[in-house]
């Protein structure tokens, strides 16, 4: 290389340099402009609501104002820790392309500042712990430290625990991330940090509040779309401001995104103010409706700034020229009113909702509603109950379907309505089961809950298997755009050929889940826990879904699977495994003690049977209950049995004639070594 072109090259170097290091000054300069604005939020909001500066009772114990100040602020660095986390991992496995399932350069950057942030949010989740330990104690911190109560209510106390696992996470995104090289991998860390961004807010007021079940719901399902909606557009901005490639795949793929987070967000907040709040009039009497507004005014003016960006900066970056500096520019204020509203979100974890008038009964504690009247079928088909997790299930999995066999006939491509009827069969039978009167009593009666189980575990996955929803998946979404990326449909194949769906999707494990959890589930104090929490009733619901719909997928699926049975197999697993949930019923009606006997006693019912003879008949609805999935199964399997062989049968048929125009002979092998045999007798015959 001569002089001059070592010259150029160490320009060239130089100059990448200098850009780096001033994108880099500019991200910090944001990064604080966010977290200042995120703070004056706090503050103005702690001290317009009195939170600040609460009226202290003489002879009662005050934590005082460093716990006052310092919890609050501990948890912002908490939460932006966490959201920052999840931006990042989501810019790695999401936003920028892969070369056929491997990280690229900045991908891997951003994994390896997950693994920083991740420490971050581990030390933020130990200082807040510190000071809700002071905040619950009304002591100050000095005397909290040193002793065996940090210990107790991090293992004993709802909130010590959530923030116990907040660490615990938080440590393992951070060591699992240093050595994190494939799409996958970053994809697995990404859930897991949104996971670990729900245990702290659940137990909160959502907990406490008169709908506990929609206030959990909502602020589960408001934290992780708004993790994934501010971390990723925090993340894009400082890749634009540093000057980072692939902006413009980046920046159309967190636009697609943006768009459902939106929804998602509104629609959760929506919910978690009707579950906190028993009258509008509440929105601008009480500090917490007026804080409300104001993240309601926030959230309005992040819509707005969405918009924005899809009808104009979009289109600039597409198109080159100014467009990065204008997305900067936007993105830079959208980001300032997004952390203003995390702090927001923040005091008003710290404002209690207005007091509600609720009964004193201690089943509307429990289950969020009144004690219901006595069981009928009137009852049942009359006393809906909105369960937003399994209403929310129930509305994405018509809507992907449909949106799926529209872009397929949109195309000219058919689908079988046999099987749109039979998936949205199912998704009716799920809405019944999981909203109606059944939802309510499956709560107080046992039979009833027993009646919800199997019908979530054995009829509703039978319809979902039939609707072929993979293929239709398959079929429906657009390959990457660039060879080797990892687009919606690359993920899809990924997880089918991915060892863990080989492992589970197995026959012989499909039903040893199917037919062991059941067991596991109910003769373990597994079932008491799980009754006594609404996240207890989701967990159920989703095991019960899966565990199903995986043995079912074995049994009769249309979808691709890693083991495909003969009929005669699967007509001999089913017939296997359904006489043990008739030996789970015969049990159930033998038992002579109650099944989470704390949670029916605390209930208080007056009316029906008592709790163990309402257990002996769940315990008959599970041993009968088998006989009418096994008929279903039964007809489709046959079916699929007899067009199998149809099928089979027509590609032989091909097959001889093409063989025939080739040989000119019939095309079946068989029958023309038998009529030459025939003809050889023939000349035989003639010669003698």
């Amino acid at each position: 290389m001569s002089a001059a072109e070592q010259g150029g090259t160490g320009r060239a170097g130089k100059a990448e340099r200098d850009t780096t290091r001033d994108g880099t000054g500019r991200t910090v300069r944001l990064a604080l402009a966010g977290a200042g604005a995120a703070v004056a939020a706090l503050v103005i909001s702690m001290i317009a609501t009195g939170t600040a500066a609460p009226r202290i009772i003489p002879g009662l114990s005050d934590e005082g104002a460093l716990t006052r100040w310092g919890l609050p602020l501990a948890k912002l660095a908490m939460d932006a820790a966490g959201v920052l986390t999840v931006g990042a991992l989501l810019a790695a496995a999401v936003f920028l392309p892969s070369d056929k399932g491997l990280l690229g350069r900045p991908a891997q950057a951003y994994v390896r500042a997950a693994s920083w942030l991740a420490l971050g949010w581990a030390g933020a989740a130990v200082v807040t712990m510190v000071f809700s330990l002071s905040d619950v104690l009304g002591m100050p911190v000095t005397d909290v430290l040193g002793g065996d109560e940090l210990t107790s209510f991090a293992s004993q106390v709802s909130q010590g625990i959530a923030l116990t696992l907040v660490v615990l996470f938080a440590v393992a995104i951070a060591l699992f991330s240093r050595g994190a090289i494939t799409v996958g991998a970053a994809g697995g860390l990404l859930v897991l940090a949104l996971v670990t961004m729900l245990p702290p807010a659940l137990t909160g007021h959502s907990a406490s509040s008169p709908n506990h079940d929609l206030a959990t719901t909502g602020v589960a399902v408001h934290l992780v779309v708004l993790a994934l909606w501010v971390g990723g557009l925090a993340v894009l901005c400082a890749h634009a401001l540093r000057g980072q490639p692939y902006l413009e795949v980046a920046a159309t793929r967190f636009s697609s995104m943006a768009l459902w987070c939106f929804i998602g967000v509104g629609l959760s907040g929506l919910f978690s103010v009707v579950a906190r709040l028993t009258s509008v009039s509440e929105l601008f009497t009480s500090a917490y409706g007026a804080l409300l507004l104001a993240k309601t005014a926030a959230f309005a003016l992040l819509g707005v700034a969405g918009w924005w960006h899809r009808r104009r900066t979009l289109p600039l970056l597409a198109a080159g020229g100014s467009g990065p500096g204008a997305f900067i520019r936007f993105a830079a204020g959208e980001i300032v009113i997004m952390f203003a509203a995390v702090g927001l979100a923040v005091a008003l974890s710290r404002t209690a909702p207005p007091p509600a008038i609720l009964p004193a009964d201690r089943a509307f504690e429990l289950l969020g509603y009144s004690m219901p009247p006595e069981i009928s079928l009137a009852n049942l088909a009359s006393l809906w109950w909105l369960d937003l997790f399994s209403g929310t299930l129930a509305a994405l999995l018509g809507g992907l379907y449909l949106a799926g066999v529209r872009r397929l006939v949109k195309r000219g491509d058919s689908w079988s309505w046999g099987r749109t009827a039979a998936w949205f069969t199912g998704v009716l039978i799920l809405v019944v089961a999981t909203q109606s009167g059944v939802a309510r009593y499956a709560k107080v009666l046992f039979s009833v809950h027993m009646i919800e189980h199997m019908t979530l575990s054995m009829l509703v996955p039978i319809f979902l298997v039939l609707g072929a929803p993979v293929t239709l998946a398959l079929r429906a979404l657009k390959p990457a755009v660039r060879r080797g990326d990892r687009g919606p449909r690359e993920w899809l194949t990924t997880i089918l050929h991915s060892r863990f769906v080989r492992v589970v999707g197995h026959p012989a494990i499909a039903t040893a889940i199917f037919i062991g959890s059941t067991y596991v589930l109910y003769f373990t104090p597994l079932f008491a826990a799980a009754m006594e929490e609404h996240l207890g009733h989701i967990a159920m619901t989703v095991h019960f879904l899966l565990s199903g719909c995986l043995f079912f997928w074995v049994i009769i699926g249309v979808d691709p699977a890693p083991h495909q049975l003969p009929h005669v197999a699967r007509l001999i697993v089913l017939f296997v495994t359904m006489p043990f949930h008739a030996f789970f019923g015969i049990a159930l009606m033998n038992m002579g003690t109650v099944l989470a006997s704390d949670w029916y006693d605390q209930l208080g019912r007056t009316w029906g049977a008592s709790a163990l003879a309402d257990q002996q008949d769940g315990g008959a609805i599970a041993w009968g209950f088998g006989e009418i999935p096994t008929l279903i199964v039964l007809i489709a399997l046959a079916f699929q049995w007899w067009r199998d062989d149809d099928r089979k049968a027509r590609r032989a048929d091909r097959r001889a004639d093409a063989a025939a125009a080739r040989t000119g002979g019939s095309g079946d092998a068989e029958l023309d070594a038998y009529n030459e045999y025939l003809a050889k007798l023939n000349k035989r015959n003639r010669a003698e």
